[in-house]
C-alpha cells in the first residue's frame, strides 16, 4: 500500500469542496501525513475586472481564500500548512505539489463556477492531466445521495 507523508489539499471556500477536504483530512489521519492547504487567486479573474477595481478584486479574493483556509485548519486535527499563491490554478496547483515533494493532491471536481463542465470541473482536469503526483478528485454529493450517506 502506498504511503502518503504529504496531502496538498487545493480548496477555492466552495460548498463543493467541503466533502474533498473531509475527505482528505480522513486520509491524512489514516497515513498520519503532513496536510497542506492551498489556495489560488486566479489571475485571470483580476485580469478580467475593470481596472479601477482590480486591487479591490484582488484583495476580496485573497479574503476568501484566508477563509477557505481557515475552514481546513479548522476541521484538522493536526496542524496544517496553508499558503495562498496567485496565478493560474492549475499550474499553481501543480508547482506547489511538485516544490513540497507532496505525495497526493486532494481537490473538489467542481468549485466556485459550480456546473460550467459537465463532469469535472476545468481546473481539476488540468490538474489530472499535468500533475506528476496522484491526484484524488472528490465529487459533491447531490442532495439525494447526502440524505442517504446520512
Amino acid at each position: 500500500m502506498p504511503a502518503f507523508d504529504t496531502i496538498v489539499i487545493a480548496t477555492d471556500g466552495s460548498e463543493s469542496v467541503r466533502r474533498a477536504v473531509d475527505v482528505a483530512l480522513d486520509f491524512a489521519e489514516r497515513f498520519d501525513a503532513e496536510v497542506h492547504a492551498l489556495y489560488v487567486v486566479d489571475e485571470g479573474e483580476v485580469a478580467a475586472s475593470p481596472e479601477q477595481v482590480r486591487e479591490e478584486m484582488r484583495d476580496a479574493l485573497d479574503d476568501s481564500g484566508r477563509d477557505a483556509l481557515d475552514t481546513v485548519v479548522d476541521a484538522a486535527d493536526r496542524s496544517v500548512t496553508t499558503a495562498v499563491r496567485e496565478g493560474r490554478p492549475a499550474t499553481e496547483i501543480r508547482e506547489y505539489a511538485v516544490d513540497h515533494d507532496a505525495d497526493m493532491v486532494a481537490m473538489g471536481t467542481r468549485g466556485r463556477h459550480g456546473e460550467n463542465r459537465f463532469l469535472i470541473g476545468s481546473v481539476a482536469e488540468r490538474v489530472v492531466r499535468t500533475c506528476p503526483v496522484p491526484v484524488l478528485t472528490v465529487r459533491q454529493l447531490e442532495a439525494d445521495e447526502r440524505d442517504a450517506a446520512a
